[in-house]
């Protein structure tokens, strides 16, 4: 099942990952089960990174997430575009 987990808005794991989308030290996009969630803040950095288990954990300031709303995932290109 997909689970957030946050420790002290310093360290997120999540599970259920898919696909990480794009990812930089202001955002990391991933593709869950539940659909796109986009994760904000500061000085972020992928510590873990495992598509087989299905789990990233993420450190750094975090100050937002947000599930992208009935948006299909689509071809590189069609997001590209859009």
């Amino acid at each position: 099942p997909h689970k957030v987990t946050i420790e002290g808005r310093e360290r997120i794991t999540i599970t259920s990952v898919e696909d990480v989308d794009s990812f930089n030290e202001q955002f990391v996009q991933l593709l869950t089960e539940a659909g796109e969630l986009r994760i904000e803040g500061a000085e972020l950095h992928i510590t873990k990174l495992n598509l087989d288990e299905g789990q990233v954990m993420l450190e750094g300031e975090i100050s937002a997430l947000e599930y992208a709303e009935g948006e299909e995932r689509g071809s590189l290109l069609g997001r590209i575009f859009r």
